[in-house]
């Protein structure tokens, strides 16, 4: 995580920016009176607010739970993938 300057970020604008896109950093914005904020890209953002909903119902997290327990558990099966043509 990176931390820069409301004014050192106004100056460097588009360095910032690539570095959190590029780079997947989350950067935190230091103001005045200590009101903050933080940035992330778009992409950081969605994967974000993915796992808020599916480990919000508590199905979809039992359920991921227990495909990870048998993974750690070696509980796995491997399968040919079947190749289809755009014909079919």
């Amino acid at each position: 995580m990176l931390a820069v300057n409301y004014t050192n970020l106004r100056d460097n604008m588009k360095e910032y920016m690539d570095t959190v896109t590029d780079n997947y950093e989350t950067m935190i914005v230091t103001r005045k009176n200590n009101k903050n904020v933080v940035m992330i890209s778009e992409e950081s953002y969605n994967n974000l607010m993915e796992n808020v909903y599916v480990m919000g119902n508590k199905a979809n997290y039992d359920w991921l739970m227990e495909s990870k327990s048998q993974l750690e558990n070696g509980k796995v099966q491997s399968h040919d993938l079947i190749e289809v043509s755009a014909d079919e």
